[in-house]
Formats: structure tokens, C-alpha cells, sequence
């Protein structure tokens, strides 16, 4: 398997098809072929995990701001083939990109993901060593990728998601790119997220929204007290992430 650059018309075909099998999203959801090639065009790039020439695995970085003038990446979308999971193709697919974005001069890449999702979380916070200061409610309106059944029909939830902060060449970071792991810390305080949540979803769409509510007011009220989110403690019955002072 190795990493480049997809920039063939066919490649980013190959993405769209990705995005189809591992998310399930509907067609108005989909990031299509021309928004690849202009975020290309824009001084972004889309790099491919190939097993042989079948792409496996993508990750869209484009283009923005921090700040007034200070260019970093925005890691919009990362889509992983679902019998190449838990294969270690996605943590490939982030330390590329970070090296990439390093050799652009950019220190800084940041994204969306799921609160309520705990295999993302762990990824995100222990292995890329990211930091959520921003809880955003409903970002993308209804999410029509988390399918809630009730009554019969079949309705989206609101699109919650965290704001994950990668500072590339923090020393924080950099350890982690080598391979070492965090040193464990009581954390200041925590939210635990349901150990199932698509099983949740699926069973008990009230429940899942009673559980969306109290992540999200919760989690605002530990931003608010001026922690950072920049760990997980992952639990087969009572995930939490765990919060600490700047």
C-alpha cells in the first residue's frame, strides 16, 4: 500500500464511489468530482492510500484561514474502504497529510467529527493528538448519514460536531508522530458519550436525541469553564472524553 496524490479524472471517480461505500450518505451529500479538482486548483490536494492501483482509502485537504492572513488546512472529508478498516489506513492517510501540510508551510489543519461517535473520538484525540475547543450544533443541518427509524419512517438528526485543533508541530503532535503515547493525567472533567451510538440510534431515536442534548450541553459547559478537550478514555460501557486546563 502507499500514499499520493490523486489527480487523475478517474481517481477522483474513485473517491466519489469511496464516499458512497463507507458513509452512505445520500447524492446531495456527496463532495463530487469538480469540488476535488477545485479544491486542487485552489491549492488543495487529495491524497489516496493505494492497494496496488485500487484506491483504498482518501483524505481532502483544502485551502483556508486562521485568523486574517495566516494560510492552514482544512481537513474536509477522510473515507476509508470498509474492508480496509481498522488496518491502519486512515492513521496513514493523517500522518501523510500532516507531512504534506508541513512541507506547505502550514502548521495548523483542522475538521469536523461526530461527538458521539467513540472510535473517532480515540482517533482524533489519543492517536493524532488533536484539541476540540468548539462545540458546533446542527453545523450541516439535518444529517441524513445517521438514519433515525420512528414510526415507521426514517428521519436525520442534527449534525452536531466538534471542531478538532491539529497543531502540526506541537510537541505534543511530534511525539505522537514518533510513536509515543500520552502520559495518563486526572482529567478536570468529563462527558461520557453512549458506548453504541448507531445501535442507539436505531433502536431509540427519542433516547438518542435525549443523549445528543445532554453531550451537547455538557460539553459547552466545560468549554465554557475554559477547559480544553484533549483526551479520551475509551469503555465498553461508559466512554468519556476528558477535559483539562490550557
Amino acid at each position: 500500500m502507499h500514499i499520493r496524490e490523486v489527480t487523475a479524472v478517474e481517481e477522483y471517480d474513485a473517491c466519489l464511489a469511496l464516499q458512497r461505500e463507507a458513509f452512505g450518505l445520500p447524492e446531495l451529500e456527496l463532495s463530487p468530482r469538480r469540488h476535488l479538482i477545485v479544491a486542487r486548483a485552489a491549492g488543495g490536494w487529495t491524497l489516496g492510500a493505494f492497494d496496488g492501483e485500487r484506491l483504498v482509502g482518501f483524505v481532502l485537504t483544502q485551502v483556508a484561514l486562521r485568523g486574517r492572513a495566516e494560510v492552514v488546512g482544512y481537513s474536509h472529508m477522510m473515507a476509508v474502504a470498509q474492508d480496509c478498516q481498522n488496518r491502519g489506513v486512515g492513521a496513514r492517510l493523517k500522518w501523510a497529510q500532516r507531512e504534506r501540510a508541513l512541507g506547505e508551510g502550514w502548521p495548523f489543519v483542522k475538521w469536523t467529527f461526530e461527538p458521539a461517535r467513540a472510535r473517532n473520538a480515540h482517533f482524533n484525540l489519543n492517536r493524532l493528538g488533536v484539541v476540540v475547543r468548539r462545540y458546533e450544533e446542527n453545523f450541516y443541518g439535518t444529517d441524513y448519514a445517521t438514519q433515525a427509524a420512528e414510526q415507521g419512517t426514517h428521519q436525520g438528526l442534527d449534525s452536531d460536531r466538534l471542531v478538532a485543533e491539529w497543531e502540526l508541530d506541537s510537541p505534543r503532535v511530534e511525539a505522537l508522530a514518533r510513536g509515543e503515547r500520552d502520559a495518563p493525567r486526572e482529567p478536570e472533567a468529563t462527558v461520557e458519550i453512549p458506548p453504541d451510538w448507531t445501535a442507539l440510534v436505531r433502536s431509540d431515536t427519542a433516547a438518542a436525541r435525549r443523549e445528543q442534548r445532554r453531550v451537547r450541553e455538557e460539553f459547552r459547559s466545560a468549554l465554557a469553564r475554559g477547559l480544553v478537550c484533549a483526551g479520551f478514555e475509551r469503555d465498553e460501557t461508559r466512554p468519556r472524553y476528558l477535559f483539562f486546563s490550557e
